[in-house]
């Protein structure tokens, strides 16, 4: 793994470390983890192997990354502070969630930069229709992608209904 590749996966890490603590939860929220995206797209993204099973792995890896995403966008708490602003906080669950998700990728490329992990590839590539490395990397970050873009979804859609739900303020951290 290169220096970039580490840095993608740490950046994508602390996108959610750092709401552990309450943040406010605006559309700006947004802007941080599509510009991450944006580079990690530009950086992996190569083109799209179609042959073989190629496309069944996307598909696979993209609803993997999507529940990861769903479930830590859904554990994040959301409510109205006592100034009336939309705040978030990732909980055990969410932060748990997210960094396995990101843990898996970078385990996989670390250890597929290994003999026995670029062996036990060759083989399986071989056995299930795989046609080349730059199929595994998309759909590893078609799966980074699913992850980042529906939690981020979920989170401002989160925003935009308490925004216009006219709720009253929460005094107090939701449990």
């Amino acid at each position: 793994m290169s220096v970039t590749d580490y840095a993608i996966d740490i950046a994508l890490i602390l996108i959610v470390l750092r709401q552990i603590r309450t943040r406010p939860l605006t559309a700006r929220s947004a802007v941080i983890p599509f510009v991450i995206l944006a580079i990690a797209g530009s950086h992996y993204l190569k083109g799209f192997p179609t042959k073989g099973d190629d496309l069944l792995m996307d598909v696979v890896l993209v609803v993997a990354g999507a529940a990861f995403g769903i479930v830590s966008g859904l554990t994040t708490k959301v409510w109205k502070d006592a100034a009336g602003h939309i705040v978030c906080q990732a909980g055990v669950t969410a932060a748990a969630v997210w960094i396995l998700g990101m843990a898996i990728r970078m385990g996989f490329d670390i250890w597929a930069n290994t003999k026995s992990g670029e062996t036990s590839l060759y083989h399986f590539s071989m056995h299930h229709s795989i046609t080349s490395a730059q199929a595994y990397a998309t759909a590893f970050v078609l799966m980074a992608f699913a992850q980042v873009l529906i939690r981020v979804g979920i989170m401002q859609f989160r925003r935009v209904s308490l925004e216009s739900s006219g709720s009253p303020v929460h005094n107090a951290v939701p449990s």
